[in-house]
């Protein structure tokens, strides 16, 4: 059984405060290419008519309605998060959506999920793999709950590989982000950005951790200028 640490306490304390606003910041500080992004993680989700894809860490269910959007209407999705303000907020958006009847949510941690061995046909994971703290324990229960040759897509912020792009992202990150999501929300908050970001592997760091999880044919694309990375990869079909 997995216990929560002060740290993963610390962070989803820290959620649970600044859930209120965190769709509206999230639209002013992306320019609303967020949106975007999440389409474009959804086109690489493979799910079978009728069934059912986890999105972890589904925070305010932005990823979970635009999985429900780019699926047929016989794709069931249950969202997850460790934090119940955002689950809460999650539940009032989606059911008041045309997908309300597809989705369904609740509270879970990722390295300890509440489901059966091969019990989803996909699953996704948006801006929230950073914010796992153990994340080998976290991808294992992933491939876990997944069916053989189920796929798993990752949506995550990068380090862009341009140092001029690099700089002027790392300048947006520290001072900029901060400063507007201090004036709307909790500076503090806005500071844990960066430095997790910072603090992410590598493309090709993380993509060894899926493999130590069990993934085969991992692989990723950068968005943006590599601000963003999609990865993905798969339950191998058959136990090796």
């Amino acid at each position: 059984m997995h216990s929560p640490t002060r740290s993963s306490t610390r962070i989803r304390e820290m959620f649970a405060k600044i859930a209120p606003r965190y769709d509206v910041l999230n639209r002013i500080l992306s320019l609303g290419i967020d949106n975007r992004w999440r389409r474009a993680a959804v086109e690489r989700v493979r799910c079978p008519d009728g069934g059912t894809v986890l999105d972890i860490a589904t925070g305010t269910g932005d990823m979970a309605l635009a999985t429900a959007a780019g699926t047929g209407d016989s794709v069931r999705l249950v969202g997850t998060d460790f934090c119940g303000g955002m689950v809460e907020i999650a539940r009032s958006k989606i059911s008041g959506s045309r997908y309300g009847n597809r989705i369904a949510l609740t509270v879970a941690s990722c390295e300890e999920l509440p489901f059966r061995d091969d019990s989803f046909d996909a699953a996704t994971i948006a801006f929230g793999i950073r914010n796992v703290e153990n994340r080998e324990i976290g991808l294992r229960e992933i491939c876990r709950v997944l069916k053989p040759g189920g796929r798993l897509v990752i949506l995550e912020f990068s380090t862009p590989r341009s140092s001029f792009f690099r700089t002027l992202h790392g300048f947006y990150l520290r001072r900029m982000l901060p400063a507007v999501g201090g004036l709307l929300s909790d500076v503090n908050a806005y500071r844990y950005l960066p430095e997790s970001v910072r603090a992410f592997p590598g493309r090709e760091s993380f993509e060894q951790l899926m493999q130590a999880a069990g993934f085969t044919s991992t692989c990723h694309t950068d968005l943006s200028l590599g601000i963003v990375t999609v990865y993905q990869g798969e339950k191998p079909a058959t136990s090796p």
